[in-house]
């Protein structure tokens, strides 16, 4: 009994001996692992504004298609009437507008323009600034429009970033957009009106400011940083992230915690683009429209929100996936409310005899690899979506989840039949 009890505390203390070894190893290990998980949160943010630099700002093709749609917009429509209409009001000669006319014309032409309220400048400027808006709200803007922004891609991308070349300069921090175009198709239609005057006025390059900041030259060293670092960041960041998982000692939990961390460090930055817009708007000098200056930045930063939405469901989905498939009390909890719902259906449909043939053993046998290959196709789905967002996230996160519920319906042990019956036959056992 003695001998018994001394082996058993020699085992003891050699198990306290094991512990005492492992347990520095076990530290380095975790520490390891909490630094490469939080360093990876950190870089998710500047992943995804790098991916913006790279795809938006970068590409010039990209850029046109993302600031297109701005041709329709009311503010720019509204911004580049007001500027054209300045443009033209400045060049034009009322003294020989009004001597241009017959004389006995002279008086009914100062009453039609006096139709429309105030002095004769401002009824000629009302004039002139509806024909701006007409030409404006035509088709033919917007081809103007995407071929001015073409031209001033490598302007943008070197505010941004400090790259490009060519005849490209900032005035004072600005990148304008010249829409000397529209001013010749206003002054076709005065002319076509009857206002002759207006064919006079030289051929004129007036713009409207895009992007206006006195700190452009600050934020273009990060922008260009960024630019450099190109579309690898993200996958950095995942990489990192992914190694922290796999040195920690408790995985599940630190997947968890990693995509929770990579989903609040990008919803910070969504924060961050929210106040930012506001205090950029706020700081717009006397002269340019904070209306367009709003519609500019929406445009050119909307990419960049669906990322960052899109990073957001993803950590959501990550997360929630790990913890519901953990051996947690509360996790466990929903297995077996789901494992029962399924059983309970099954149990319905075995009620009204669906028989399932052979499929039913075969998903049972190869449940878990069926499970891993639903996952990674919903994975390859995700990549080779060409700008997932967070719908499309959160939709494959719910087809996932269909498809393992039949999954699960089609293993489901099979209910036995009843016992023998009257006539003494013996009941018959339901295959799945």
């Amino acid at each position: 009994m003695e001998s018994g009890a001394g082996e058993l505390e020699r085992l003891r203390a050699r198990v306290a001996v094991l512990e005492a070894e492992r347990r520095p190893r076990h530290r380095v290990r975790s520490l390891v692992a909490v630094v490469l998980v939080v360093v990876g949160c950190v870089l998710a943010p500047l992943g995804v504004v790098a991916a913006w630099t790279a795809d938006t700002v970068g590409d010039t093709d990209r850029y046109v298609k993302t600031v297109a749609p701005l041709a329709s917009d009311p503010d720019i429509r509204n911004a580049v009437a007001n500027r054209v209409t300045s443009a033209v009001m400045d060049h034009l000669d009322l003294t020989a507008l009004l001597s241009g006319a017959a004389p006995d014309q002279r008086p009914l032409l100062e009453k039609a323009l006096g139709a429309l309220g105030g002095s004769l400048e401002d009824s000629v400027r009302a004039f002139v600034h509806d024909k701006a808006q007409a030409v404006a709200a035509s088709r033919a803007f917007a081809t103007i429009w995407k071929d001015a922004n073409r031209r001033v891609h490598s302007t943008v991308e070197k505010a941004l970033t400090g790259s490009g070349g060519g005849a490209v300069r900032l005035d004072d921090g600005a990148v304008t957009l010249d829409v000397g175009p529209v001013v010749d198709q206003v002054k076709q239609r005065l002319v076509d009106e009857g206002m002759t005057v207006a064919g006079k006025i030289p051929e004129l390059h007036t713009s409207i400011t895009l992007l206006k900041s006195d700190d452009l030259d600050t934020y273009k060293t990060y922008f260009r940083i960024l630019q450099l670092a190109g579309t690898w960041l993200p996958f950095v960041a995942v990489v990192l992230v992914a190694a922290g998982v796999l040195l920690a000692a408790r995985r599940r939990r630190a997947l968890v915690t990693g995509a929770l961390g990579v989903a609040a460090a990008t919803a910070l930055l969504g924060i961050a683009l929210r106040v930012f817009r506001a205090v950029y708007l706020d700081a717009l000098p006397a002269g340019v429209s904070p209306a367009a200056a709003a519609a500019v930045y929406d445009a050119l930063t909307r990419f960049l929100f669906t990322t960052v939405r899109m990073v957001v469901a993803l950590g959501v989905v990550v997360a929630l996936g790990a913890w519901l498939t953990g051996p947690g009390r509360r996790a466990g909890l929903v297995q077996r409310l789901w494992t029962s719902g399924i059983g309970a259906v099954r149990a319905v449909a075995d009620g009204a005899g669906l028989r399932t043939g052979p499929v039913g053993p075969f998903v049972r046998r190869f449940r878990v690899w069926i499970g891993w290959v639903l996952v990674g196709a919903a994975l390859l789905a995700y990549l080779l979506w060409s700008r997932p967002t967070g719908w499309v996230v959160v939709g494959l996160g719910l087809a996932v989840l269909f498809a393992l519920a039949v999954v699960e319906f089609l293993a489901a042990e099979p209910e036995e039949g009843p016992g023998p019956g009257p006539g003494g036959a013996s009941g018959v056992t339901r295959t799945a």
